[in-house]
């Protein structure tokens, strides 16, 4: 099952974790067993024979109807325990959640929480993760989905700069703008912007730095480099206090929504549960995203 899922003998090594010489060797083992081939191997590609596709369905249906019994019996013990593993953005995950973790673990002492702050879309079975925060539309998949937030995009940029270069009045605009990219994304060059009240384009944009960090694009914009676009809940403070000045208010797009994505087959399991209704829980009562200003 690995195998077919991680698209290859090495990515499947990875993922479990094991050495490419004992998976091939394990795989090797099993069309011995069969007495026929389940995968057709070439150097750039797996694919599945008639036989590997029946045994790889019946295996999936085996292995989720034995996970939904460990989740039955899990559910009867008072107590969650044992490892959670969690993925989150960076930003998110280091300001947002990461402070919560001390008040869970006094809450669930027998939960450890394992936080992993990465800046892409994570894979939930070969990499292991019980729980992933995901901003964005999502893809078509057959994942368990639970929606926090929505998170709004602005752009803005120190009263300084914008008296020194002048406020750009249209998207357009910032062509002739120095513009501070968060480069961890893809199209990062492109900024998505409302030009009417139902059509959204994106913008090629003039960048003038480039940096993985949000929190160094927010201090550099703070400091008179130029124009940034980061989400609202970061730079909130930064607005309220005029060290950064909202523009192009009229042309920001729709917001991205924020969901917590399960494997359908955990979705059940208690320390899942319990971490997302207590993230919910910690959210709403603080109203970080600034959905009630």
């Amino acid at each position: 099952m690995r195998v077919v899922e991680a698209g290859s003998l090495s990515a499947a090594a990875r993922s479990l974790p094991s050495s490419l010489t004992s998976v091939s060797r394990q795989l090797s083992a099993l069309e011995r067993h069969f007495g026929t081939q389940l995968v057709a191997r070439s150097t750039r590609r797996l694919a599945l024979t008639e036989q590997g596709r029946l045994l790889y369905d019946r295996a999936k249906a085996i292995l989720t109807e034995l996970k939904q019994v460990e989740l039955a019996l899990s559910a009867g013990s008072e107590v969650p325990s044992g490892r959670l593993r969690v993925s989150a953005p960076t930003l998110i995950g280091r300001l947002l959640i990461a402070p919560r973790l001390a008040e869970f673990s006094r809450c669930y002492p027998s939960l450890a929480v394992d936080l992993q702050l990465v800046d892409r879309a994570v894979n939930l079975i070969e990499e292991d993760i019980h729980v992933a925060l995901h901003v964005g539309h999502l893809p078509d998949s057959q994942l368990t989905t639970r929606k926090l937030a929505d998170i709004r995009m602005v752009v803005c940029a120190a009263p300084s700069y914008l008296q020194r270069r002048g406020v750009p009045q249209t998207p357009e605009d910032l062509g002739r703008h120095d513009c501070l990219v968060f480069s961890d994304t893809p199209g990062a060059g492109l900024w998505r912007f409302r030009m009417q009240a139902s059509v959204e384009c994106k913008i090629p944009i003039a960048a003038k730095l480039w940096i993985n960090s949000l929190d160094a694009l927010v201090l550099a914009a703070q400091d008179g480099a130029g124009i940034v676009r980061v989400p609202f809940w970061q730079v909130r403070h930064e607005l309220e206090q005029g060290r950064l000045q909202r523009v192009l208010q009229e042309h920001e797009p729709s917001p991205a929504p924020l969901h917590l994505l399960f494997e359908s087959s955990r979705f059940a399991s208690p320390k899942t549960r319990i971490f997302a209704d207590f993230l919910v829980a910690q959210w709403r009562a603080s109203d970080p995203f600034g959905a009630r200003g």
